[in-house]
């Protein structure tokens, strides 16, 4: 009878050992995981920002002035800032890089895990969604018209003559999509842990 006592009380202090260990891990691993992520979206939002930003080619376009003569070569430059829809990229990514590099300070600062800075963290990270996701959008869309171009509304081929800037562009937004999932995960992870704790 003692040894049945025995055995059953030493089984309830380990298991509750062993859950509070398991809890402990879980916490530092969802810590590490969440510091990695936050630190990835910095890297590549940063990346991104600074492609985009340095993004620049000039060529040499033939312009037909008038009928019986020639063409005309002239210098012709495409570049960033020459469209509001990549301007709005670049600073979507600016700022969601500045704010990755804020809420990293926040997280490895709120060690104790206060709601109210966990909370704004939280919303903050899917406002960065859905401007990331947004900023894509604009840039993916004036993008595809530089590619493909549009018949009814007259706009030629862009990517035919500045080859390397559109395969910059293209590599920027691959960079920001990854950054922007990248918080996705994050908003993703912490409703998981919520949820875990009610």
């Amino acid at each position: 009878m003692y040894s049945q006592y025995k055995s059953s009380s030493n089984g309830g202090i380990e298991s509750g050992v062993r859950e509070r260990e398991v809890a402990v891990a879980n916490k530092r691993s969802m810590r590490g995981c969440d510091v990695v992520l936050r630190f990835l979206a910095l890297a590549l939002g940063f990346a991104a920002a600074v492609v985009f930003g340095v993004n620049k080619e000039t060529e040499m376009v033939a312009v037909t002035l008038v009928a019986s003569l020639p063409p005309v070569n002239i210098p012709a430059t495409a570049k960033w800032n020459y469209l509001s829809a990549f301007k709005y990229f670049v600073v979507a990514n600016a700022i969601a890089c500045g704010y990755a590099a804020i809420s990293l300070v926040l997280t490895l600062a709120n060690r104790n895990g206060r709601k109210g800075i966990t909370t704004l963290v939280i919303i903050l990270d899917l406002v960065m969604v859905a401007l990331l996701f947004s900023a894509l959008g604009a840039a993916g869309a004036i993008g595809l018209m530089a590619k493909q171009g549009n018949s009814h509304v007259q706009w030629n081929k862009v990517c035919d003559l500045f080859d390397k800037f559109c395969e910059r562009g293209a590599a920027s937004i691959g960079l920001s999509g990854a950054a922007a999932v990248a918080f996705f995960v994050l908003v993703v992870l912490a409703i998981f842990n919520l949820h875990k704790k009610h």
